[in-house]
């Protein structure tokens, strides 16, 4: 019994962690998939196309989307 409680308390941790990284996720993916379009010039690698798009910058932006994007879902979740 005690170990099925403290399940419950993480589920909702979990469920955060998991939504703040699928937003990450489609972040840096949308990134990738810009760096080769027609605009961006032909030719590039995936190592190159990656440090282009792995800065400390895009990462603030992608966790504060998440966590911003996290707190609508909730949000949406309970008023549902």
């Amino acid at each position: 019994m005690p170990n099925d409680r403290r399940n419950r308390r993480l589920t909702p941790l979990w469920r955060a962690v998991i939504e703040i990284a699928s937003i990450i996720f489609l972040f840096y993916s949308n990134l990738l998939m810009g760096e080769y379009t027609a605009s961006n010039g032909a030719g590039k690698t995936l190592a190159f196309a990656l440090q282009d798009i792995l800065t400390a910058k895009n990462f603030t932006i992608a966790v504060i989307s998440a966590l911003i994007g996290h707190v609508l879902f909730e949000t949406l979740r309970r008023r549902i």
